[in-house]
């Protein structure tokens, strides 16, 4: 989810600065989180019109129609992230065939602004993120939504090397490590035996790890922020860490309140049954 899911630097940030804040951008993803998909847009879209060389808008958009899917298809809930069957396996799913045009629309016009601004100034922040994420993104759908599990491995190398060097440059971009820190934790989740043969491949899954990532980004992101949370404690239902869950979901809550799916997840986090998954 996001990341392979799943911040980004405000319009206008050099090479190695502090994201800037943008009230387009915040507004989105503040709407994202509410579930408010077409709301989020509409923000979204008016940063790009303002920006309209910024691959940051086009990136976002693209996160919102991402987003819409894995609601629709129940993806960012426990009865998913618990269930190894669908986690980590299942069936391709169904999705909506516009929205499914639109995201890839948005992630094509994201990746060709990031490239165009990376040629000439490699080390941009903002366009390394937009190019991290929207990659990450492309891994997201392929793997969860089409289950294309092998064909995805190459954009989830692509996105973690990206990532790693944008923290190179500027680690305080804490929204660049949900994406590696997703990868980690659920490649850690897999059987040993198919670990193995992904380390030959150069992959490795690390569950500690990417919960120690996707904690950064809970902590210290900017857009990403919830979303490193609410990833952060679904791995920790995951790990049966009821303190670590109980908490993150008891925070989005209180931040979210329209968002019913918080409220939800914090309910079967103080049922004693909920952490009945093997993994």
């Amino acid at each position: 989810m996001f990341g392979g899911a799943l911040c980004i630097a405000g319009t206008g940030t050099s090479a190695g600065n502090p994201a800037v804040p943008n009230s387009q951008m915040d507004a989105g993803f503040h709407r994202l989180y509410e579930l408010r998909f077409a709301d989020a847009r509409s923000e979204f879209i008016t940063f790009e019109k303002a920006q309209p060389d910024d691959a940051m808008g086009p990136m976002a958009e693209a996160a919102s129609y991402l987003f819409e899917e894995f609601n629709a298809q129940g993806v960012l809930t426990s009865d998913y992230f618990l269930d190894d069957d669908r986690l980590l396996g299942g069936k391709p799913m169904k999705p909506n065939p516009e929205r499914r045009a639109a995201f890839g629309d948005a992630l094509d016009r994201a990746q060709k602004l990031a490239l165009a601004r990376l040629h000439d100034h490699r080390n941009d922040t903002d366009a390394l993120l937009a190019l991290e994420l929207s990659t990450g993104m492309r891994a997201d759908y392929a793997s969860i939504i089409e289950r294309k599990q092998y064909e995805c491995l190459g954009l989830i190398k692509d996105s973690d090397a990206i990532g790693a060097r944008l923290l190179s440059i500027d680690p305080s971009r804490a929204d660049a490590n949900v994406c590696i820190g997703k990868a980690q934790y659920i490649i850690g989740c897999l059987p040993t035996y198919k670990r193995f043969f992904l380390w030959f491949d150069g992959i490795q899954g690390d569950r500690a790890a990417g919960m120690e990532r996707l904690r950064l980004t809970a902590e210290k992101g900017q857009y990403l922020r919830p979303y490193g949370m609410m990833l952060l404690a679904l791995a920790a239902m995951r790990e049966k860490q009821t303190d670590l869950a109980r908490t993150e979901f008891q925070k989005l809550a209180a931040e979210f309140p329209d968002n019913p799916l918080y409220a939800k997840e914090l309910a079967k986090v103080n049922q004693k049954n909920v952490f009945n998954s093997p993994h």
